[in-house]
């Protein structure tokens, strides 16, 4: 019996900041939110890929806005959040259901993570301990609640960080850099948090990625994960920003005061 071919992820850049993921055997791929049909086009030439699925976990444009000229050129199924109108979703999803992929081989199993947007969803690939959460979980950091409230984002949140501690994180946007600054500023005596910091700027002066990181360094460096440790809430309460140390209070507020960050 042949082995399978064995499956990368690559950072497809686009926009600003953003990261398309390209899940792919050396010749079928599938791509998470596709923003921009273009560098996802290039990136299948360049690399002689078949485009097989498109797996999107919310609605924002620069996530799905590259469907439609995505699907004039690949006749490919389109998955998507249940929740939420996207056009092109040919195969709506919610917790509980599993993506089998037959080439590439992949299974994903699909989380609800609202928080960011109403339906948000993520994909998790057990075997190959991935996570592709959009803007629900980043690295240092977390999604807006533009459409969700703090209480639904601390049990999405929460989900992610039950996942292994060696769980690979693709996250949407390179926003490390300015994530860990206000991480630092909310928990200053954090030496993991620190080191994080240091070895984030050198990346980022040369021009280097800083994702994935894995489940386990955004538990120990992570407010939006850390805002029941005694640490954050200190300097909550320091800066008037909380009264009481009630869970849902303190991630609210520090998610304020993240907005506002500069």
């Amino acid at each position: 019996m042949s082995t399978p071919p064995s499956l990368q992820v690559t950072a497809i850049p686009a926009f600003a900041d953003n990261y398309l993921w390209l899940i792919h055997d050396q010749q079928h791929a599938a791509v998470v939110d596709p923003g921009d049909a273009a560098p996802i086009e290039d990136a299948l030439r360049s690399r002689g890929l078949k485009l097989n699925a498109i797996l999107l976990t919310h609605h924002h444009a620069d996530h799905a806005g590259g469907v439609a000229e995505l699907l004039s050129s690949w006749a490919v199924p389109v998955f998507g959040p249940s929740g939420e109108k996207i056009p092109g979703v040919s195969r709506p999803l919610h917790e509980g259901d599993v993506v089998d992929l037959p080439s590439p081989a992949l299974r994903l199993k699909v989380l609800d993570v609202p928080g960011h947007t109403a339906g948000h969803i993520a994909y998790v690939a057990d075997a190959q301990n991935w996570l592709f959460c959009g803007d629900t979980l980043f690295a240092g950091g977390c999604g807006r609640l533009f459409e969700g409230t703090p209480g639904q984002m601390t049990q999405s949140l929460a989900k992610l960080a039950a996942l292994p501690d060696d769980t690979l994180v693709y996250c949407a946007h390179e926003y490390t850099l300015s994530n860990l600054r206000f991480a630092v500023a909310a928990e200053p005596d954090n030496a993991d948090l620190a080191a994080r910091f240091a070895q984030v700027e050198a990346l980022r002066a040369r021009g280097e990625s800083t994702v994935p990181s894995t489940i386990g360094l955004e538990k120990r460096t992570n407010p939006f994960l850390r805002y029941r440790e005694p640490s954050v809430l200190r300097t909550l309460r320091a800066g008037g920003r909380v009264q009481s140390d009630e869970p849902i209070a303190a991630f609210a507020a520090l998610r304020e005061w993240k907005n506002s960050f500069r």
